[in-house]
C-alpha cells in the first residue's frame, strides 16, 4: 500500500487503477445520474437531432458518451435516434450484456467526433490536487494515506498556483481547494476531439462568486455520503469549476432542460381511461422530469457546451 502522496495519485489509483472502484462498480449500484433517465436521454435526442441540423445533415454524425457507465443513456438514444446515427460508449469497464448492439464500446474516445460529444458526470471524477494554506500563509499540497488521513505536503507547482490565483485565490491558513486544472485539461483534450459539432459537460459544479469555502470533496457509496478515503471502495468526487472549463455555453441543468422541452407537468386524466399504458409512461416521464429539474438536486448541476 502507498504511503501519504497528493491526492490527484491517491485518487487516479482508488479509482481507475488495478481494482479500482471504476474498473469493478456500476454507478447505478451506488448513486443515481441524470444519464441513467429516459427524460434526460430524449433531451439528449433533440440536442443531438439540433446539432444534425446545424450541420447540415452531414454522412457521418456520432453520439459519443465519454464515462459511460453501464451504457444507459445510450441504451435509451438507440430508440429515439435513427439508425444513420453512430452510437459510441467510451468506458473502462466491459461492455455490459443487452445493450444494444448498435452501440459501439471503446475503451478510449475516437481520435475525431463529428457530431454530438457528452461527458456526463465526468470531470468530477479526474483526478485532482487539494491545496490547503499553512500556518505560514503558504499554499501547499495536501497529502493522504489509504486511510483517508492528510496532511499538509510540498509547496505548489507554478502553474497550479497560477490556476488558484485565476480561478480559486485562496490564502487565509486554513483555507483549502480543489485545484480543477487536470479537469480543465481533460476538457480541452475531449472538445479537441471534436471536428464539428457539440460537446457537453454535465456536471456539479461551482462558479467564482460561489467557491465552497473549504473544497468539495467526497466519498460516495451505496447511495449515500462517506468519508473519501482512497482505498478503492468508494467514488471520490469534487465538484468542477465550471467557468475555468470555458465554453459557449453554461447554464444550470433546470434551464438547460427546458430549453430542450422537457417539462415536469403532470398527463391528462382523460388519458388513464383512454390510454392506460400510454397515461403510465407519460406520468413516469414526469416525474423523471422533476427530479432532473429540481433546484435542490439534479437540476442544479451544469451544462456546459463548446460548439465548432
Amino acid at each position: 500500500m502507498a504511503g501519504f502522496e497528493r491526492w490527484s495519485a491517491a485518487m487516479d489509483r482508488a479509482l481507475y487503477g488495478p481494482g479500482g472502484f471504476y474498473r469493478r462498480e456500476l454507478p447505478a449500484h451506488h448513486f443515481a445520474t441524470s444519464a441513467q433517465t429516459r427524460a434526460f436521454a430524449a433531451a439528449v435526442a433533440r440536442l443531438a437531432a439540433r446539432t444534425f441540423e446545424r450541420l447540415g445533415r452531414p454522412d457521418a454524425f456520432a453520439v459519443v458518451d465519454v464515462g459511460a457507465g453501464g451504457g444507459d443513456l445510450l441504451a435509451h438514444l438507440a430508440a429515439l435516434l435513427p439508425e444513420r446515427i453512430a452510437l459510441t460508449a467510451v468506458e473502462l469497464r466491459p461492455r455490459p450484456r443487452g445493450l444494444p448492439p448498435r452501440v459501439a464500446w471503446l475503451p478510449e474516445p475516437p481520435g475525431r467526433v463529428t457530431g454530438l460529444l457528452v461527458a456526463c458526470e465526468l470531470l468530477d471524477n479526474v483526478p485532482c490536487d487539494v491545496a490547503v494554506v499553512d500556518g505560514a500563509g503558504e499554499r501547499r499540497y495536501e497529502e493522504v494515506d489509504p486511510s483517508g488521513a492528510v496532511r499538509p505536503g510540498g509547496p505548489l507547482e507554478p502553474a497550479d498556483d497560477a490556476w488558484l490565483d485565476r480561478w480559486w485565490p485562496i490564502g487565509a491558513p486554513g483555507d483549502r481547494a480543489e485545484i480543477g486544472r487536470p479537469r480543465d485539461e481533460a476538457w480541452r483534450a475531449l472538445t479537441g476531439r471534436l471536428d464539428r459539432g457539440t460537446a457537453l459537460a454535465v456536471d456539479y459544479g461551482h462558479t467564482g462568486d460561489r467557491r465552497p469555502p473549504a473544497g468539495t470533496l467526497t466519498g460516495f457509496k451505496d447511495g449515500r455520503d462517506t468519508a473519501p478515503v482512497p482505498d478503492g471502495t468508494c467514488d471520490l468526487t469534487a465538484h468542477v469549476a465550471v467557468d475555468a472549463l470555458g465554453g459557449d455555453r453554461c447554464e444550470r441543468q433546470r434551464e438547460a432542460l427546458r430549453g430542450l422541452g422537457v417539462t415536469a407537468a403532470r398527463p391528462p386524466l382523460d388519458l388513464a381511461r383512454r390510454s392506460p399504458v400510454e397515461y403510465a409512461t407519460a406520468l413516469a416521464l414526469a416525474g423523471e422530469s422533476a427530479r432532473l429539474t429540481d433546484p435542490a438536486g439534479l437540476g442544479a448541476h451544469w451544462w456546459v457546451r463548446a460548439e465548432r
